[in-house]
């Protein structure tokens, strides 16, 4: 073999690993060690090998092979690695399988992406307490963040539709608490879940506003309210 066949070789021979799993080996308390292990049993699995010895292994390694035999018993012990049978010729052949290895980097994909979720979250409120502080041109008091709280924790709205309905009580020369908590009811008794529709909904509600005699605003008949809204009682 030349080099040129040799280098061809190293070019179109490969093993296929998951990139994520370089990603995030660490992160699931597997240390170099352990992961070069782990990538030799891939590479046997699909060379055709699928129950490699720790000597076929520790011969590709600068390990020993008690030294492999120790990381892959460890590899066992902390859920990455297990061996399964499988009957081929009415022969039982054992096997390596990382089934705990991919579950338990789903599972910390999804907490990850659950922590993330939660942080933004976490600071879309934060933005929408600043953009009512704005609005309001003070500090919001301890009830008006309780009524946020709520709209948020318990009436589960959208931060983008309470925007949207302060927006519309600024609009309307109305800016308290109570109004935009009216407006937020009309808005989910009327199925409105986006910007468009609350949007086209306000906008019909101005077009016959005079005619319905502020219907929005000031119909009690359905509306009613928990929260003790620090300026309950003002119109």
């Amino acid at each position: 073999m030349n080099k040129e066949q040799f280098i061809y070789l190293q070019e179109t021979g490969h093993v296929s690993i998951p990139v994520i799993l370089f990603n995030y080996y660490a992160k699931l308390g597997i240390n170099e060690e352990e992961f070069m292990v782990i990538l030799q049993v891939i590479k046997f699995k699909q060379t055709g090998n699928q129950f490699p010895t720790p000597t076929e292994i520790s011969d590709h390694m600068a390990i020993s092979t008690s030294t492999c035999t120790s990381i892959l018993r460890t590899l066992i012990q902390k859920g990455f690695l297990i061996i399964e049978e499988s009957e081929e010729n009415r022969l039982l052949c054992e096997y390596y399988s990382f089934k705990p290895l991919w579950d338990k980097l789903y599972t910390y994909l999804m907490k990850e992406n659950m922590q993330k979720e939660q942080e933004q979250n976490n600071e879309e409120d934060m933005s929408l307490y600043s953009v009512f502080e704005n609005e309001f041109g003070r500090p919001l008091s301890p009830f008006e963040c309780e009524s946020l709280a709520i709209w948020i924790d318990q009436d589960e709205y959208d931060p983008v539709i309470i925007k949207a309905a302060l927006r519309e009580a600024v609009m309307s020369g109305k800016l308290n608490f109570r109004y935009i908590d009216r407006i937020l009811f009309e808005w989910k008794k009327n199925g409105i879940r986006t910007i468009d529709q609350a949007r086209n909904h306000s906008k019909k509600f101005r077009q016959n506003q005079g005619s319905n005699n502020n219907k929005q605003s000031d119909n009690n008949e359905d509306y009613q309210r928990k929260v003790p809204f620090y300026n309950w009682l003002e119109s």
